[in-house]
């Protein structure tokens, strides 16, 4: 799995006109279930993204994680994380989940993150949403599985 992750002042998910999750401060998490991915590596993911210091520290360095800012996650779903753009010009997707799987771990990990943090709104698995945001920095980040980053030292590409 993996997340791009954008450091935010606000951000708000629509569908249809109608706003289904919007924060102040904090992290927007772009969110993707790969072919492969299992349960068992959610919390360690959950726990990265919470850890994950890119807030400013009193000096300005990036010392503070969301949690330590008590900042608000927006996490959505969005399977073209997983594009291939290799070749051609079009973009591949079969690295991405199957639809019923991403949903599953796509729910599995804002579960977790609702339990280990106040504030984390969403946006619905599927559907065609409209994200605004306000970059704060900009700061933008990736963010891997441990498993995926494991299996990328072993087979580092040429």
């Amino acid at each position: 799995m993996l997340a791009l992750i954008q450091r935010v002042t606000e951000a708000a998910v629509r569908i249809d006109g109608v706003t289904v999750g919007a924060i102040g401060p904090g992290l927007l998490v772009f969110f993707c279930a790969e072919r492969g991915d299992a349960e068992a590596d959610l919390d360690r993911f959950a726990q990265r993204l919470l850890r994950l210091r890119c807030f400013g520290d009193e000096a300005g360095r990036m010392n503070r994680s969301v949690q330590d800012l008590a900042g608000g996650l927006l996490v959505v779903s969005q399977f073209t994380l997983a594009a291939d753009t290799a070749s051609g010009n079009r973009p591949g997707f079969t690295g991405a989940a199957a639809p019923d799987e991403g949903s599953r771990l796509y729910e599995a990990f804002v579960a977790r993150l609702r339990g280990l943090h106040p504030v984390v709104e969403t946006g619905r698995f599927g559907a065609d949403m409209k994200v605004s945001l306000v970059n704060d920095g900009p700061v933008t980040l990736w963010l891997r599985s441990p498993a995926r980053e494991d299996r990328a030292d072993r087979n580092p590409s040429p």
